[in-house]
Order: structure tokens, then sequence, then C-alpha cells
């Protein structure tokens, strides 16, 4: 057995195992060995139940004091016992395990440990792992690694697998020459893939994760100094029309708003760019809610005025039907023909777009993915703007691009970064902020409450149903998952319903559902046919609900404050007033003074250097959504040392490094669940 041999060369994997992995894209000795832990759990010594703090985790030696009570609620069963010792008692609740009545028998003791919580008006452990105390005593010795699973794999297995493969971690070639590793002082790679599984202590894993950011950071930084280097005045055969910036003024003079003075200047910017003798590569970097839709519109407007086509690739189908809806309003009334490519479309509606892009019959194309397949052709492509663009990455972005041999490239993105990261992230482009808000929007009303907080939470979600408007609930979690006393979203819709009991319509969604059900539950809710979508992070762009006025984010300690964010943005968008309630699950002070920041802020790009200056390199524990970033492992905010590292090398080895980073990739790709 090898890096490259199948999986069911492991021992403990069979067909039945082999098939739960590839549900993860773990089809490699390789893959099993780069799917890096996204939590590690350690074993605090037993506290007194009086001592239990909600939102802390901590483990207490305790008696079964009652029989278990079960209740179906849907297609949860809900399984309660109390639990007490001389200081006091709780509960333990488990989902979905019949079997527990047999193991909680009154008299019997164990020791518990999870994250206390207190919901439906009692302290609890939901789903705690329970031990004798023998086998805890030597758990408390160790960091045990909690992988990304699907239903059906346990932990225990998945950890059992990777103590079979990681002593094949050294036959992973080390990127790095060991001239390059010893300046920078970084750990060899397979050292850091096997503390990564298996860490010795916090120290080593740090130094660890720290390694395998830095590789993601440098494979990145290389990508985009030889598209930099690719794009360095490259004579543009796209320039703008005579009077075409007259015309553009005059439209958006018609427009039924004003423009803030940091929207025309970001337009001012890209119409210099395009009338000039180089191919413009622009970003507009804007808060959420910064009107850059316009911005784009606007460039888009001036390429068709100049007689090339203009291509708008965004990340969901959802948004994609949105921006085309709108630009037709927008657009019709001066004969500008727009266009819309998805990919859930039929091949006979795709064909017709293909033959309208090739003869010059379309003059905006808005779509997904399905832009940069291999079929679609323009006669004359002048401009590719990208939404979000670090949902797409450099390749992607290349692909479009070359579509049109050397089109203007526009990048959007509300995501707020600090300067001094967006110049290396984005050194390829030049950079246009737009930091200022359009007039008369209603100030998002934002709260940082306990758990204790919860039902209160749900009362008034409640109430802003019955006057009619809608609901998120954000979850970081998909499905229950071992080990892990995160909230998810299917379980959490269940409980919900139950608290509702039918009066609000609550659905779930998740990055994990095939995109047709996805596109379905979100037409559904811009529909008002839903009040409350309860989902992961796979909202956080994407949709545009005038009617949402709550946003609700479980877990809150467990994001980063720049996507705390951008999942804020989802509200605010209509006219009423709209809320925020991140429910704080962590009794530190650490926890609480980040969280203040967004309490007492609305201004994206205060907060993205905040983050900066809060989370630090020493943070390396948080969550991150399958397949919703560029990096698996990497955060520009927790690993920025990292992030300043990768530059530096880039800049000195760039030539020796070149092509040597294919080495550590992997079938698994975006879509394993990690955590820093």
């Amino acid at each position: 057995m090898n890096i490259n041999s199948s999986i069911t060369e492991v021992k403990g994997i069979g067909d039945k195992t082999a098939a739960l992995f590839k549900k993860l894209n773990i089809l490699t000795v390789r893959d099993l060995i780069l799917s890096v832990p996204r939590d590690y759990l350690s074993y605090s010594e037993p506290i007194p139940i009086a001592n239990v703090k909600s939102g802390v985790r901590c483990a207490v030696y305790a008696k079964v004091s009652s029989y278990v009570k079960s209740e179906k609620r849907g297609h949860l069963l809900i399984s309660s016992v109390k639990i007490s010792d001389d200081s006091g008692s709780m509960y333990v609740t488990f989902f979905n395990c019949p079997f527990i009545k047999n193991v909680m028998r009154p008299g019997a003791s164990f020791i518990f440990t999870g994250n206390a919580k207190f919901a439906f008006n009692k302290l609890s452990f939901e789903m705690p792992e329970y031990y004798d105390s023998k086998k805890y005593d030597a758990m408390t010795r160790t960091m045990q690694p909690v992988y990304g699973l699907t239903s059906g794999l346990s932990n225990k297995t998945f950890q059992k697998i990777i103590h079979e493969v990681v002593p094949l971690a050294d036959s992973i070639e080390d990127p790095l020459t060991e001239d390059i590793r010893k300046e920078t002082g970084l750990m060899p790679l397979g050292e850091a893939l096997m503390n990564v599984h298996f860490p010795v202590n916090t120290e080593t894993l740090k130094c660890a994760l720290g390694r395998l950011a830095f590789n993601e950071f440098l494979s990145f930084l290389l990508e985009v100094n030889r598209l930099r280097s690719d794009n360095v005045a490259r004579e543009s055969e796209f320039k703008l029309a005579d009077g075409a910036k007259i015309r553009l003024e005059s439209f958006l003079a018609s427009l039924p708003y004003s423009l803030t003075d940091a929207q025309k200047r970001a337009i001012d910017d890209i119409v210099n760019d395009m009338s000039g003798p180089y191919v413009m590569n622009r970003l507009v970097q804007g808060d959420v809610g910064s009107g850059k839709t316009i911005i784009a519109a606007a460039a888009l407007f001036v390429t068709v005025l100049s007689g090339y086509q203009g291509a708008l690739m965004v990340p969901t189908e959802v948004l994609a039907v949105q921006h085309y809806e709108d630009f037709k309003k927008l657009f019709d009334k001066h004969g500008v023909r727009v266009g819309l490519l998805t990919g859930s479309q039929t091949l006979k509606e795709k064909r017709l777009i293909y033959e309208q892009l090739k003869a010059g019959d379309i003059d905006i194309i808005i779509g997904t993915h399905a832009l940069i397949q291999e079929k679609p052709e323009y006669k004359k492509l002048g401009l590719v703007c990208t939404d979000e663009q670090h949902r797409f990455g450099v390749k992607q972005r290349e692909k479009l691009q070359e579509k049109g041999g050397n089109p203007h490239t526009l990048i959007m993105s509300a995501t707020p970064i600090p300067r001094t990261l967006a110049i290396i992230i984005y050194a390829d482009l030049d950079i246009s902020v737009v930091n200022e808000l359009p007039g008369g929007r209603k100030k998002i009303k934002n709260c940082v409450v306990g758990t204790s907080y919860r039902d209160t939470a749900y009362n008034f979600i409640y109430n802003e149903v019955k006057k009619g408007h809608q609901a998120y609930i954000i979850c970081p979690m998909v499905e229950d998952s071992e080990n892990c006393d995160m909230e998810n979203v299917t379980d959490y819709s269940e409980k919900l319903k139950g608290f509702y009991k039918g009066s609000v319509r609550v659905e779930y969604l998740h990055g994990k559902m095939p995109e047709a059900r996805k596109n379905e539950i979100l037409h559904s809710f811009m529909n008002r046919e839903i009040d409350v979508l309860v989902s992961t992070t796979v909202i956080e762009v994407g949709i545009n609900n005038q009617n949402a006025t709550v946003m609700m984010v479980e877990n809150a300690e467990r994001f980063g404050l720049a996507q705390l964010h951008q999942l804020r943005g989802r509200v605010g968008r209509g006219d009423a007033q709209s809320y925020c309630i991140f429910i704080n699950t962590k009794d530190s002070d650490e926890a609480s003074a980040r969280l203040k920041v967004l309490e007492n802020s609305n201004d994206g790009f205060y907060i993205a250097n905040e983050d900066l200056k809060l989370r630090g390199p020493g943070d390396f524990f948080g969550i991150r959504q399958s397949g919703d970033l560029l990096f698996k492992v990497a955060d520009i905010y927790k690993h920025h040392e990292m992030l300043m590292l990768a530059q530096d090398t880039v800049i000195k080895y760039a030539d020796v490094l070149e092509g040597r980073f294919e080495v550590l990739k992997s079938s698994a790709g975006d879509n394993t669940i990690t955590t820093l």
C-alpha cells in the first residue's frame, strides 16, 4: 500500500465503508492523510454539576437518577434522563438513540462530557459522550481529532482508519526544498500531517496547522504571481467607443436614486481603465449593501454601448435569476439584450443561449459556473464580471477570461478584507473601495445573548413572522456529528418545528443538498412560502430577500467576525427594521469581546480590522462549511502571519517553487469540511 493506493486497500475499509468515504470525496490513501480534522477535543477533570456553565465544554461524574423519557417529534426521537451528584442535578438528552434506555438505567454512574446548554427551560448535555472512570482517565491525556463525517460513518471509525495510514505521511513529497524550509523555520510536511491528525500537544498542533496554512497561501500566491505576470501591459482589444461615457452619465442620471460618492469614484476608475491602452483587472471591494450591483451594471452597460458583450458570473443560481430579472428591468428600455445561463436549464434552452451568444444576439449574459463550461462561445466578449471572487478562485476566473481572448475583468466582493491583506490576496488587481452606504437604509439592530435567550428569540421571530416578515437561523453544522457540540440544521429544524407546533413554516437548507433541491427551497423562501429558514452559511451570499428581517446565528463565537458580518448582510435589505441575534454558547471573556465588536458596529471594514487584531495567529479553532471558501485550512485573519511569510517566499523563490504544489492536490478538494 502507498499514498496513491485506493482506500479499499486500507485495513478496516470494506465496500460499505469505502462508499461512505466516497461521499466525502475521499478515494485514495493520500486523500485520507490530507483530510484535516475539523476540530479537536480535550478531556478535563470532572466538575460538580453545580459548577456547570451553559456554553462551556466540561465533564461531570454523575449517577442516573430517573428512567429515560422518550418522545417523537416528527422524524426525531428525543430521549431525556436526569443525572445527579452531591451538588445538584441536570438533564442529558439524546436524539434518535433508541438503545439509550438500556444503557441509562437508574443508579448507573458515568462521566458525561460535552457542551452544556440551557434550552427549553432546563440545563442539559445534548448528545454527550459518556465513559466509565477508567476509560475517561485515559482520554484526559490526549487530544482527540474530530473529522467531518457523513451519516453512517462514525468518528471512531475515521480515527481508526487514519491510524492505519498516517505513517505514510512522510511519503507525500514536501513541495518546499530543504533550504527554503529551514529558512522559513516551518515544520516538515510529513511531521505536520502526522501532528494534525494526532497532536502531541496544543503548541505542536499550532505549528502543524500553520505549516498547512502556509502551503495553501503559497500555492495560491504562486498562481496570482503567474496571473499578474501574464496580465502586465496586455494591450486592450476592447476600448470604449467615443460618446459611450456621455451616454453612461445620462443613464446614471436617469436612475430613481442618487449614487454615493464612493460608487461614482469606482465607476470613474472602471471607465478610465477601459478607455486606456491596457486590459482592466479591477476589484470593487464594497461592504454589504454598498451598491456594488449598479457599479457592475454601469460597467456592463458602457461595454455594450461600445459594441461588445459582457458576462456576469455569480455564485448561486438564485442570485443569477435575481440579477437577470433586475437587469432586464433596467436595460430593456435601452435596447440592451440580457440573457440567463444556469446549470438547471434544459438542453434546448442552453442551445438557444449558445446560438444567441455566438451570433451576438445577447449583449449581457448572466449565469453561474455554466458560463465557464466548454460550450458557450461569444462573438465579442469585452468584459467579464465575477461576483464574490473568492468563491471561484484564480483558475475559474482565467477560464472565463479565455472565452473572449483578453477581455476586461471586474471583480465584485462584499467580503471586507483589511487593505494590508487585500494587497496580497488581490495582488494581480487594481482595487476600488466602496466605503459608503446608500442613504435611507435603516441600521440593523444587533444583540449578543447567551443560550438562555433562545426561547425569547424564538418568540421574537414568531412576532416578526406574524407581521408578514421572514427570518434566517444559521447553524454551523449540516447534521449531527459524533463528538460535536455545535448546532446542526437537520436536528435544529425539527426542534424548532416542535417549539412552534405548526404556527410557523420552518425549512432547512445546506450545501450538501442537490442543486435542484437548494434552488427549490430558496425559491420557496423568496416567494414567502417559508417563514423561517434554518441554514448553514450557504446563504452567506447569493440571496436577496428584502422581506427577511431577522438573522439569528447559533454558536456565533465559532465564526469569524467578517463572516458573521456577511451573514448579517442577508437582512436589512428592505424598508422594515431588521435585527441580528448572535447566540454566544461559550462563557468566555474573549468570545464576548469579539462579538461585542459586531454588536456595536455595522461597518464591515472596521470589523475586518478588529477581526485581524482579535483573532490573531494563536486562535486556530473555528468552523468552516463545505466548499464555502477558497482555502481548506488557511484563513487570512487567523493565519495572517503565515500569509505574510508566504508572500515573502514567493517574492524570493517563485521560479524554484513553480509547479511543486501539485503534490498536495487530492480528490477531496474543497469538499472536505475542515476546521482551523
